[in-house]
């Protein structure tokens, strides 16, 4: 099998079900080896099972690629760094991480539990930083030893991340937080020969049927823009040694479009040259405000 990843080794967190599993499922397409990594628990982060990543792991044998299937914890330490091992005792190195692991506790911030804060949390903040962290251990590592490095991380941020979700307070922080993230990540592994992007999906998956329903439907005929196999192509090319140039993006894509975020930038601004008066802010952001691009809306509302 040849493709754009042909001989590429690729970590794919959560990749048992939902979008984690097409971009394996594309991977291997590509002629990439994959580590498919999932825990097989429910939407909310409870129960578990090998055989979504089993099946996955075979589906991938019969497109004529090899995987191995892993049931390490992502947002433990030492699970984060067997899966990495995995990934270099079984094929004998790794080029790329996909962070796409995660699930939801959607509750209205008035009504969210401390419980609800640190599980979600967890999985995707800290997720993203155990699995990324090894693998960036092992990729400066062969930097430093004079070995060519052509890594990449490809995080998963959402768009609750970058505008906010109405009744998901807790994923919109985390999301938001792995954007940023990926700009750090962008400005300080370069050097290693290690780039850092983003992703914020829109698609059908069981954490987004629910919450959005009729914007999930499937058609009844045509193109299905809300398939979650829609998201993968990108994340492949993100995968790809052609990308070697492109860091520190985060990339809206959903059906057949897809787009850069602008992110955060300083907007109008307003220079006194001495200190403020309290009496005097209201005016000045009153100004401001008028100058401003408007925000785009929260989710839900």
């Amino acid at each position: 099998m040849s493709g754009i990843c042909e001989g590429r080794v690729v970590i794919v967190t959560g990749a048992g079900r939902g979008i984690g599993r097409e971009h394996a499922l594309e991977f291997g397409r590509q002629g990439a080896k994959v580590v498919v990594n999932d825990l097989g628990v429910e939407i909310d982060g409870q129960g578990g099972s090998e055989g979504p990543a089993a099946e996955v792991v075979e589906e991938i044998k019969k497109l004529g690629s090899d995987a191995v299937a892993n049931g390490d914890d992502i947002a433990d330490w030492d699970g984060a760094g067997r899966l990495v091992k995995t990934a270099i005792d079984s094929f004998g190195g790794l080029d790329v991480v996909v962070n796409n692991a995660g699930f939801l506790r959607d509750r209205m911030f008035a009504g969210g539990s401390v419980e609800e804060w640190d599980a979600v949390i967890r999985v995707h903040l800290r997720g993203h930083f155990c699995t990324s962290r090894h693998a960036c251990a092992y990729w400066r590592g062969q930097s430093k030893a004079g070995e060519e490095v052509n890594a990449r991380i490809i995080n998963t941020s959402s768009g609750a991340g970058l505008q906010g979700s109405v009744a998901q307070s807790t994923y919109s922080a985390a999301k938001g937080g792995i954007a940023a993230l990926t700009l750090v990540q962008a400005a300080e592994l370069g050097r290693y020969g290690i780039t850092a992007n983003a992703i914020a999906p829109s698609a059908r998956t069981r954490m987004t049927e629910e919450a959005f329903a009729e914007m999930m439907a499937k058609p009844e005929s045509g193109f299905d823009e809300m398939a979650a196999e829609n998201i993968s192509p990108l994340v492949a090319w993100l995968g790809s040694a052609e990308s070697r140039d492109v860091s520190g993006c985060v990339f809206e894509v959903a059906g057949g479009k897809l787009s850069i975020a602008d992110g955060w930038r300083q907007g109008p601004e307003i220079d006194k040259g001495a200190r403020w008066d309290p009496a005097e802010i209201g005016p000045a952001v009153s100004e401001l405000l008028e100058k401003r691009v408007p925000p785009q809306k929260v989710y839900g509302t």
